[in-house]
């Protein structure tokens, strides 16, 4: 690419790459001077030269230029970044059907269920927490919502693997930090809004306005989908020039649920769109879950495809690891493993546990809070555990350069009447869950899911990730003390 091609009054010099982060090697490329929450672009100028940079895009007022290097100075860097990377991958957004999926939780679920049902019918990637996955490739995750450069690229990267369509969790931060600004989405769905990332937002009222932005900012050939059910739902597109599209269960609602059964192994329920009325089935477990299917099944089917067949693929969906994963050994007690990171995700996850936990047996979790963030939300963990479990086990999850007991004891401060123990490392304190369980009870595992890593003051330390803490610990603990 030319820099006279997207800038005017410049040399006209060939650019091989884009950067922002000033200490990655990129030969002949475009250094963006963001600035971020903890460092400034600006302060990394010479670095960012040192190791290829030939243009330095700025807002701020820069001494010592060297002679060799281009400057171009901008109002708004992020704006122009997004600008630039979009017509450095040749708008690769533009040619593929775009999913959009945010809120507070579902978004993985959401996006990972289209990313499958969708490829029986046309290739879909899939961006996320989860990482991302198109035809054969499959890459470790970076955030829930990659930099500007990242998802742009990767975009690019699925277009030139014939990819039709992506499926992309977009994450309020990721709004708020302009990542998706150059992003052409053709549907947006929201889930929900619940207390999460008031470390960063400081309000739940600054919470709903980044995650607003995405519909406010929609085409009007696209699709909103909303859940009419949370309290946020008709707000986050009150302002949309996009279609807007409704799902919910207790209000009417253009894709609603009706005489549904809860079972331990699935959901059976009726289905009533546009005048017409499904019997499905599916072999996901829990209410949320089945919130979660409606918007899927509401985005494919505004998007052309059709309800009946979709009708065998809803009962046979692949499990998601680490989200409501059931953990099935053949044990004689239910284990189920769950990110749940957010106080009305351990509040769905506890209800449904409720709900397949025979009378007089018991609910034994183990979780833990991450540290350096939202710590207001550690006694309302607390206070959701004593309200449904029977036994509570406080544990690390990526407790970064914080005191592991300092945040169990935080959580507990919200814990009145039920028994607790605090176990630091993450392992034993399966291994004790395992190893207390009786027959028919039901373990939850919350937090981490199957991620591989437990964020440490050095950064990530390999770890096996819950689901298969579980597995290993079943057999280990408790088939072999059975034997």
């Amino acid at each position: 690419m030319k820099l006279s091609e997207i800038f005017d009054n410049v040399k006209d010099i060939e650019i091989d790459s884009l950067m922002s982060d000033s200490r990655k090697k990129k030969k002949n490329s475009i250094f963006f001077c963001v600035k971020g929450m903890m460092f400034d672009g600006h302060q990394f100028v010479n670095q960012a030269i040192a190791n290829g940079a030939i243009v330095i895009v700025h807002s701020d007022d820069i001494v010592n230029k060297q002679n060799d290097v281009t400057y171009i100075k901008v109002k708004d860097v992020l704006s122009v970044y997004n600008k630039v990377a979009d017509y450095f991958y040749d708008h690769p957004s533009h040619k593929l059907l775009m999913f959009g999926v945010t809120g507070t939780n579902g978004k993985s679920s959401i996006a990972t269920m289209i990313h499958e049902l969708l490829t029986d019918i046309e290739p879909c990637g899939y961006i996320g927490t989860i990482g991302t996955e198109y035809g054969n490739v499959r890459i470790e995750p970076t955030l829930t919502t990659p930099e500007i450069d990242l998802l742009q690229g990767t975009l690019k990267d699925m277009v030139d693997a014939n990819m039709k369509a992506c499926a992309l969790e977009v994450s309020s931060i990721g709004i708020e930090q302009q990542r998706v600004e150059a992003v052409d989405f053709d549907v947006a769905i929201f889930t929900n809004l619940t207390h999460d990332h008031l470390d960063y937002h400081g309000t739940m009222e600054n919470y709903f306005e980044a995650k607003k932005k995405l519909f406010d900012s929609l085409k009007s050939s696209a699709i909103a989908i909303t859940n009419v059910d949370d309290d946020y739902g008709l707000k986050m597109v009150a302002n949309t020039s996009a279609k807007i599209v409704t799902y919910g269960i207790d209000k009417e609602a253009d894709y609603q649920a009706s005489q549904i059964q809860i079972k331990k192994d699935g959901i059976i329920f009726t289905l009533s769109c546009y005048g017409q009325e499904y019997r499905l089935q599916t072999n996901l477990v829990a209410m949320f879950n089945l919130y979660n299917l409606l918007a899927v099944i509401a985005a494919l089917h505004e998007k052309g495809v059709s309800i009946d067949s979709l009708l065998n693929k809803v009962n046979n969906i692949k499990q998601i690891k680490g989200r409501m994963e059931r953990i099935d050994e053949k044990q004689p007690f239910n284990v189920i493993v769950d990110f749940a990171h957010t106080p009305d995700g351990i509040k769905q996850v506890c209800e449904f546990a409720s709900k397949i936990t025979p009378k007089g047996k018991r609910i034994i979790v183990v979780f833990g809070s991450a540290g350096k963030r939202d710590v207001k939300k550690r006694p309302i963990f607390g206070a959701i555990a004593d309200e449904y479990c029977d036994m509570i086990i406080l544990t690390e999850d990526d407790p970064r350069d914080e005191s592991i007991l300092d945040i169990a004891n935080e959580i507990a401060s919200g814990i009145e009447k039920t028994n607790y123990i605090i176990i630091e490392d993450r392992f034993d304190a399966i291994r004790q869950a395992i190893e207390m369980v009786n027959v028919d009870d039901t373990i939850l595992i919350l937090g981490k899911g199957d991620e591989d890593f437990i964020y440490r003051s050095f950064g990530k330390e390999k770890y096996m990730g819950d689901d298969k803490v579980a597995r290993l610990c079943i057999h280990k603990y408790y088939f072999q003390e059975m034997e």
